[in-house]
Formats: C-alpha cells, structure tokens, sequence
C-alpha cells in the first residue's frame, strides 16, 4: 500500500486522519495507526460508534444547514475521504453547493484530489487550518468562496487536535468575524466530564507521538458559541433545550437530544451543535 503515497510520509507515526479513516472501516491507513487505534479501543470500548456517530452528524448538520440556504462550505480539518463527504451531502441538496476542504495532511490532498478530479464546484488545499488568512486568500478560497454571501464552516472533530497554545477558540472567533451574517458552524469536540479520563485519552494519544491538543470540559468546547445562535438540536425544531448535545442525539430522528451519553460508564463524548452569525 505505501506505493500509492507521497514518499515523504511518515507511516511509523499515527496519523489522526488515518486513525479516523481505520474506524470509519477505510483502508488508507498503517500499522501504526491500527495499533494506535487498537490501544485507544483498548481504555474506550465505544470507540468504533464513537467515530461512526459523528461521522452521521457531519452529514445531518450539513443538510440541515443546505435547508437554510447556505451553499458554500469551509470543511476545515477535513480528513480522507470516505462515504457521504460534505460535498455529497452539500449537493444532493443543491447541485451547485461549494464546497472547499482543507486539511495539513498530504495523504488527504493526494486522496481528496484524486477523488474529486477536475470540477468547479469542490477543491482541496493543503494549509495549517490555524492559517485563516493564508485560506481565505488562497487562489482556492477565491474560486469558490464569495465572502459577501454566508458560508458555512465546518469544524467536525477537529478543534481538540489543537492544543491550548494554539489558541483554537481564538482562531474560531477570528474567522467567524470575517463571514457574512447568516454564515454557520458545524462543530463537534471531544470532551468529558472526568478529569481522570479525559487526561488518559489525551495522554495516551500524545504518547503516539500524534501532534494534538486535548479533551476539554463541555464547558470549555462551548466557548465556540459564544456570540452565535445555536440552532435547535430537535428534529422537529422546537425552541428547547438542550442545543449542545451529544452528536449521536442532534436531530436523530431515532433519539431525543441529550447532554451527554445517559451511560454513566461513559466517560467521553463528542459535543456537537450548529450555530448561525447573527
């Protein structure tokens, strides 16, 4: 398999995009990055749902967002590709929907490229996703982004691989501040409500040498909301709490949204919402 990369790639040192793409049950990924997801299932048994729960909100959110109106994305962090990718989803609902991925990973470019071919409505760009301007700027961005009109920015899974120094709130706000109104976010974060155990899954995804950031408190990953509108987690729509839920909840047609998992043995999950600019 390591023909069908870049020779540059380091295949000995976990890699979270291919980590994910080995849940997801893809095969573009390495021995280290099976054993590093082997030893992490090992102290999260749900680890497989885990991954396969926020993968099904990325694609709930991102229709609910097309209802809206919004046909531009930012899928920041975007990872491999695999089924139902925000361009999919995007375009079933309007053809024409614009959808830009960007991703650190040269892995994801070579994959994401090669997937989509020639076309004018998707690209990829390989950036620092903490580099807003070099994005906004990019000859990508300018193709297929119209920063006068609301854009979608999806942060999926994304802002606990950034560690606090480098300030990914910070960054959140900087970028939400140069979008039009209506624009959105489609977030979702890792997080626990046990110091012991959001410690563990940290350290040990750290111990990979896996550059990351950190599980938080819910309350820490909401930071991400403030100042925005937070879009009912019900399917229906209702005007309830709670809006910040577990992502396997957020307009599943199947369950009520929730806080968290109401097993208490579960000690992490994925918070998620959608939130528009005023």
């Amino acid at each position: 398999m390591a023909d069908r990369f870049p020779p540059h790639i380091d295949m000995d040192t976990p890699s979270i995009a291919r980590m994910y793409d080995y849940l997801l049950g893809g095969k573009d990924n390495f021995a280290s990055d099976r054993k590093a997801c082997e030893e992490l299932a090992a102290g999260i048994p749900e680890l497989v749902s885990f991954a396969n729960d926020n993968r099904a909100f990325l694609g709930r959110a991102v229709e609910h967002v097309s209802a809206r109106g919004i046909d531009q994305f930012l899928d920041l962090g975007a990872g491999l590709p695999t089924t139902d990718n925000t361009h999919q989803v995007a375009q079933r609902a309007n053809p024409r929907a614009r959808v830009l991925y960007i991703d650190h990973d040269p892995i994801v470019l070579a994959h994401g490229r090669a997937l989509l071919g020639d076309t004018d409505t998707t690209a990829f760009l390989l950036s620092d996703i903490r580099d807003t301007e070099r994005i906004l700027r990019s000859p990508e961005a300018v193709k297929l982004i119209d920063p006068d009109q609301p854009v979608c920015v999806m942060m999926v899974s994304l802002l606990h691989c950034l560690p606090d120094d480098s300030d990914p709130f910070g960054m959140v706000r900087d970028l939400v501040e140069r979008l039009a109104p209506g624009s959105a976010i489609i977030f979702s974060h890792i997080v626990s409500d046990d110091p012991e155990a959001a410690a563990w899954m940290t350290d040990k995804i750290l111990s990979f040498g896996t550059p990351w950031g950190r599980v938080r408190s819910p309350q820490e990953a909401s930071a991400v909301f403030e100042g925005l509108e937070v879009a009912s987690a019900w399917t229906d729509g209702r005007e309830q709490e709670p809006r910040k839920v577990d992502c396997s909840t957020w307009r599943n047609p199947d369950r009520d949204p929730i806080t968290r998992p109401t097993d208490p043995g579960v000690k992490r999950w994925e918070l998620a919402g959608v939130a528009f600019k005023p």
